[in-house]
């Protein structure tokens, strides 16, 4: 199980990194208040796409305009027509009237009028700037109604981009005394005769008033990073942009434009809605998607206060609440999470069909879910960070994907091991590089082989094989690289390269005779190392042919190789098997494709398997022109053995060994082979060059078989002495001892 843990954390490690540093980094980017504009944003989108809510006719506007003041020939409102406005509202029995205009001084004529107003309407709610700021200084409040306890804070917040989210439940002076706000004073008139008072909860800063809780908005909370929170904040849940309240101008009050009984048991707001008043401001509903914000008036701000304070306490209308930061840092990493992992899940998916549309739709899907999600709860009333999830998504979703683009690269260089890169950049990147199918092309094919490795392998240990032959084809496969051919599969020890496909050169036949001789080079480094570890020496057998073939993936679906099929692929192994250790054959169609650079050594009829005419064989000495690569030339040297050895072979065909046993002598030996003499008795016992033989010692006391297999291929060589020549391939390692004695004490 711990293993399983351990492999599964390992395979994973991406994910489990990449989650908490990018989510790490958005909150810190949260934090430097780099996203807060962007929160803002999404704050006033989730309002104004909300359904339309209901009316609320508990509260009215009283607008006074331009069009009010030109007609009683007035810039400014006097105390005669605010005392008059406030008679004929006060007749009709509002619960509450608010005065949203400063009247700290007399504004003649008709002070008198208004002073008696004041003393003699005790729901009446007065204003007064409280908050001193730049280019706004502090208001004081109306003399009489301050003495009352009749006078409300009608300061408003203002968020970094001039938009008021939030609004006042009280704030202090600078003497310490505490002001309700404008809003709160007027709902609480309202309430006042429901019942409902507020009731502070001791030891805390939350009050209650009716059947909900308030709290005060803290500097955190939501979208904010540090915001001024001063005073008894609370974030405005607006019920609509302007226009929500109903709005009637002073002149209808004034001329009893408006029923009797129109501000009966409603609360009445009177405020300037003037442009040239400068008591507009912007909200969350102020902007759209075309046309410039338009702004609403102060009185309507404070109107959707009201509103929210009293369905609050009444209705149970909700107020914005907000999580704490690490609930918050905690809905971050989740959705890094959520990003990291949806895009890791589809990691593999990408040979399956749309993997790409399905994995594009999955993660267009999460995040419509992120905003799915936080916007049903902006309609319950909880302000849920949406940016900074939405980027810890986007964030781990691209880190993953980089990742695992990394991850590719490490891939594609893994492949570059097994494919060149032409190989490897056509099955990746060409359009049609991964369809199953392929071309006929002609190409050059080069096949090698080791000698006798099979029989050396199995008297060594599985992790000797493998070391020596891992070692032994990366030389080669190094060797081939640099003559850039495409080995399209290792088979043991054998190599299968490809000259010409992907990519077709003019110099195909050329570069595969030119690696041929540079891979029979390279066999020396790869024995001086055989000769430290304490092993046999390895020969190796080349074949090369040209010819059309079928090239491109080969499979299925799910399992595709790229390789070549043809008659020309088995003919290149035909080819190769008449080779003997350090020799290269090449066919007739490779010679005439390379030219008279190559440097042919001797030519030899063949009749392979499965082809109805003899073809011309001819074994390479090396290559001329700009790649100057030449064998060495080893001259046998054979003696005779005083005292022949006595020995049984048989033909190999392919791996299978014949029936047929034949006797003979090995009666002269050199330092890679011998000549045999057969039972001239047995005609059949003299075999045909360029086929493979198994051999086994007597014993000269008992004629008993004493040796291992040995494994041996007849030249194309004739012996005027009867008999034939052969070439080991394999032998044991006390034979190879035992013969190199005799050899060594003959010569």
């Amino acid at each position: 199980m711990w293993e399983g843990l351990k492999h599964f954390f390992w395979q994973t490690r991406g994910v489990w990194i990449t989650i908490p540093t990018v989510a790490g980094l958005v909150i810190l980017l949260r934090l430097g208040g780099v996203l807060q504009g962007w929160e803002w944003d999404l704050f006033d989108f989730y309002m104004k796409s909300r359904p339309p809510e209901t009316k609320d006719d508990r509260i009215a506007i009283v607008g006074i305009n331009e069009n009010d003041l030109h007609r009683r020939n007035e810039s400014i409102i006097s105390d005669q027509v605010l005392g008059e406005l406030l008679n004929k509202l006060k007749a009709q029995n509002p619960r509450a009237i608010g005065l949203d205009i400063y009247r700290d001084l007399p504004v003649p004529p008709g002070h008198d009028t208004l002073v008696e107003v004041f003393e003699t309407t005790p729901n009446l709610v007065g204003i007064q700037k409280v908050a001193g700021e730049v280019g706004w200084e502090t208001v004081a409040p109306p003399p009489i109604l301050k003495e009352k306890g009749q006078v409300g804070a009608n300061d408003l917040i203002f968020d970094g981009d001039n938009r008021v989210r939030r609004g006042l439940i009280s704030l202090d002076t600078e003497d310490g005394e505490t002001v309700y706000s404008f809003g709160l004073h007027l709902a609480l008139h309202y309430l006042d005769q429901e019942g409902i008072g507020p009731e502070m909860i001791p030891g805390t800063d939350q009050w209650k008033l009716g059947k909900t809780l308030f709290s005060p908005l803290n500097p955190n909370d939501g979208g904010y990073v540090r915001t001024d929170a001063g005073g008894y904040q609370l974030l405005i849940n607006y019920r609509g942009g302007d226009g929500t309240f109903e709005t009637v101008s002073m002149t209808d009050i004034l001329d009893n434009k408006v029923p009797a009984d129109w501000a009966s048991d409603r609360i009445i707001i009177i405020g300037k809605v003037g442009e040239s008043f400068k008591d507009l401001f912007f909200t969350p509903y102020s902007s759209g998607l075309i046309g410039l914000p338009e702004p609403v008036a102060g009185a309507e701000i404070h109107a959707n206060l009201v509103s929210q304070i009293l369905s609050a306490s009444l209705e149970d209308r909700p107020l914005f609440k907000t999580w704490s930061d690490p609930l918050e840092w905690l809905w971050i990493v989740f959705w890094a999470g959520m990003g990291a992992t949806l895009t890791w899940t589809f990691r593999y998916q990408q040979g399956s069909k749309n993997a790409s549309l399905k994995r594009w739709i999955g993660i267009f899907g999460v995040g419509m879910i992120l905003i799915g999600s936080t916007y049903v709860a902006f309609l319950e009333g909880w302000w849920l960070p949406v940016v900074p999830p939405f980027l810890a998504f986007l964030g781990s979703t691209m880190a993953i994907t980089a990742y695992i683009a990394r991850t590719a690269a490490d891939i594609r260089k893994t492949f570059g091991r097994y494919l060149t890169d032409q190989v490897v950049a056509n099955l990746l990147e060409n359009p049609q590089g991964l369809s199953l199918g392929g071309e006929r092309r002609k190409i050059t094919i080069l096949t090698s082989d080791l000698r006798g490795f099979t029989a050396t392998s199995e008297r060594l240990p599985p992790e000797e094989v493998v070391k020596i032959l891992n070692f032994y084809l990366g030389k080669m496969a190094d060797v081939i690289t640099e003559y850039e051919g495409t080995i399209d599969e290792f088979m043991g020890d054998g190599i299968l390269v490809l000259f010409g496909a992907p990519t077709a050169q003019d110099n195909d036949a050329q570069r595969a005779i030119a690696c041929a001789v540079a891979m029979q080079l390279a066999m020396k480094s790869v024995n001086e190392q055989m000769k430290q570890w304490d092993l046999p020496k390895l020969e190796m057998g080349i074949g090369i042919n040209t010819g059309e073939v079928v090239v491109g993936n080969i499979g299925s679906e799910k399992r595709t190789k790229y390789g070549v099929v043809g008659s020309q692929v088995n003919l290149t192994y035909r080819v190769e098997s008449y080779t003997l250790g350090g020799q290269i054959l090449i066919a007739e169609a490779t010679l005439k494709e390379a030219g008279s650079m190559v440097v042919i050594e001797s030519e030899k009829q063949v009749q392979p398997k499965g082809v109805q005419e003899p073809i011309s064989i001819y074994e390479v000495g090396g290559i001329k022109g700009n790649y100057n690569l030449f064998l060495a030339k080893q001259e046998e040297i054979f003696v005779k053995i005083p005292q022949p050895l006595s020995l049984q072979y048989s033909i190999l065909d392919g791996k299978n060994v014949a029936d047929i046993k034949y006797h003979g002598k090995l009666v002269e030996l050199s330092a890679n082979g011998g000549i045999i003499d057969y039972d001239h008795d047995d005609a059949q016992g003299l075999i045909s060059g360029m086929t493979n033989i198994k051999c086994n010692l007597f014993s000269s006391e008992t004629s008993e078989l004493i040796s291992d297999d040995i494994y041996a291929k007849v030249l194309d060589k004739s012996n005027k002495n009867g008999g034939f020549y052969i070439r080991f391939t394999a032998k044991p390692p006390n034979i190879t001892k035992q013969l190199e004695e005799i050899y060594q004490s003959l010569i």
